[in-house]
């Protein structure tokens, strides 16, 4: 079979499992944010608490429990991280201050960017207790905003939003934590390691000497996948044998990343009340992922040059067709987790997975994140669209005025700012040059792909460049704190103007927002906003050195 069949194939497969649990998954996950009832579990959580499951949230209260909950997290990860040469386990890990900040504040917020070796910087107890706890909680918190957005257009002329702490719990032990004990299962079926025994040195074919480890890795390799989590247990992530063996586990991981974020448009459709709309916010993901995914593969099968072609940097196991699909996913979600070395990509690859991130990612966007950066999307679109043809700029009868676009654009352009002005400056900055693998616009491409990755709570990293230095890791810990929490604060401000205003009807003069031809637009928006933000910068790197 050759390797376009096989690549083929293997898309065709990653497409129908999508596709079969799309339905139930989704309406599975409205229910769980619509029950009255609450399972025994999450009473028990809510007494240890002390908090009244029945009392309902205005969205400066529900932004609040986030950020506290957030710090907290930040705050007892880097205590555990500082102090892991005593806890159990400890096997001689230990970090900087800075790299600890660092490595907080990434799994704290849902990118997972690790500048330090997973097997070296951190214990199993630490990886087990501290980092596998975030990647559960860390997606509840992006689901719970999402869920939240979703409410304020539903609701007229109230001020509530829900309650945080419902919202989590559900997302949680109702959807997030059943699926990855089956991920883990499967994983565990398809070769993946879950042990505790102590490293062994072997010595290598080359007589040399190299120390083995274990590890509790299936349970964290599910929940790093679905969570969009990414963090690696091993230094080379999922291109490491015992995180990713083989063709299938491969695919079972792919399958972990997506599943969440490409059922929530059902979700989405089912608790507005209008299916269509689901199906538009999920032609308008599935569009844009497969424009991607194409393009990556093309640049990989094609562009690449030299005497191994498009192998340079991927695993013999997997090849390049599944390198790029791993790849595309991964940056087109929150995940960071990576097969292959992104560094390794052609120019126009590696530029391709770097674009994937500068959309937003919501292609489909990571847990939560994907579906209501993805909002802010159709928002920006239906009030462009409202200016170009004359028609009330609404989205499911609520008006879009000078506060809700402002929060919108406040909301899009968080991640921009934060790329363009730490690149910026990195690139002019000595403790920033001196890191670079590469000069010229191959160096411009693997700062700015740094930034990227820490803005949007990806995690993935060109990793020729060398970021464990305190000003590396603080300005990336400072990208990543903002990236989240800022347009998390913004979305739901947005939510509560929703939730204030009166429901219009559709009326003649309302923009339907669930046609073919909106999907167009809404494509066309976030392209072009990403375009116009983004070339000159991208024309300075990926594309200047395909060029060159």
């Amino acid at each position: 079979m050759s390797d376009t069949v096989s690549g083929l194939l293997t898309i065709a497969v990653l497409v129908a499992a999508l596709a079969i649990v799309h339905v139930p998954l989704g309406n599975w996950m409205a229910k769980v944010f619509t029950d009255e009832r609450h399972w025994r579990v999450e009473r028990l959580v809510y007494r240890l608490c002390r908090v009244d499951p029945t009392s309902q949230q205005r969205w400066t209260t529900y932004a609040v429990a986030i950020m506290g909950f957030s710090v907290v997290g930040v705050v007892l990860l880097f205590l555990m991280i500082m102090l892991q040469g005593a806890l159990p386990l400890a096997r001689g890990a230990a970090m900087d201050v800075d790299t600890a900040v660092n490595t907080a504040v990434s799994f704290v917020t849902n990118t997972n960017w690790q500048s330090y070796a997973g097997e070296a910087g951190t214990s199993p107890f630490v990886q087990t207790v501290g980092l596998t706890v975030q990647n559960f909680v860390s997606p509840a918190v992006g689901l719970a905003v999402a869920v939240a957005l979703v409410r304020g257009l539903v609701r007229s002329g109230g001020s509530e939003l829900g309650n945080f702490w419902v919202d989590l719990a559900r997302g949680l032990f109702r959807v997030i934590v059943p699926i990855a004990v089956v991920g883990a299962v499967v994983l565990l079926l398809g070769g993946v390691i879950q042990n505790l025994t102590e490293p062994t040195t072997v010595t290598t074919l080359s007589g040399g000497h190299q120390v083995i480890q274990g590890g509790l890795v299936a349970s964290q390799e599910s929940i790093k996948e679905l969570g969009t989590n990414g963090g690696g247990y091993f230094n080379a992530n999922s291109a490491h044998p015992f995180e990713n063996p083989n063709a299938f586990t491969d695919l079972v991981e792919i399958f972990l990343l997506l599943v969440i974020p490409f059922s929530l448009p059902r979700t989405y459709g089912v608790l507005v009340g209008d299916r269509r709309q689901g199906w538009t916010v999920l032609g308008f993901m599935a569009i844009l992922w497969a424009l991607m995914l194409t393009a990556v593969t093309w640049a990989e099968v094609h562009a690449a040059a030299g005497p191994l072609g498009g192998m340079e940097g991927k695993e013999l196991r997997f090849g390049v067709w599944p390198s790029a699909l791993f790849a595309t996913s991964t940056t087109a979600t929150s995940t960071g987790a990576v097969n292959s070395m992104h560094e390794s990509f052609s120019a126009l690859g590696g530029g391709g997975a770097l674009f994937n991130m500068m959309l937003g990612e919501l292609s489909p966007g990571g847990v939560g994140t994907g579906l209501y950066s993805a909002l802010l999307v159709a928002v920006l679109t239906v009030f462009i669209a409202g200016l170009m043809v004359g028609r009330t700029p609404e989205l499911l009868g609520n008006q879009i005025g000078r506060r809700e676009i402002t929060l919108t654009a406040l909301a899009v352009l968080v991640m921009p700012t934060l790329v363009l002005a730490f690149t910026g400056v990195g690139m002019v900055a000595p403790l920033v040059a001196s890191q670079m693998l590469a000069d010229g616009p191959h160096g411009l491409t693997e700062v700015m792909y740094a930034y990227a990755s820490a803005a949007n709570n990806n995690g993935s990293a060109f990793a020729g460049f060398s970021a464990d230095t305190p000003y590396t890791n603080l300005t990336l810990a400072l990208c990543m704190f903002l990236g989240r929490f800022v347009p998390i604060v913004l979305v739901l401000a947005l939510a509560g103007s929703f939730v204030a205003q009166r429901r219009r009807p559709v009326t003649a003069g309302t923009l339907p927002t669930h046609t073919p031809t909106f999907i167009g637009l809404f494509v066309g928006v976030a392209v072009v906003v990403g375009g116009l933000t983004f070339f000159p910068a991208l024309a300075l790197g990926p594309l200047a050195e395909a060029l060159s």
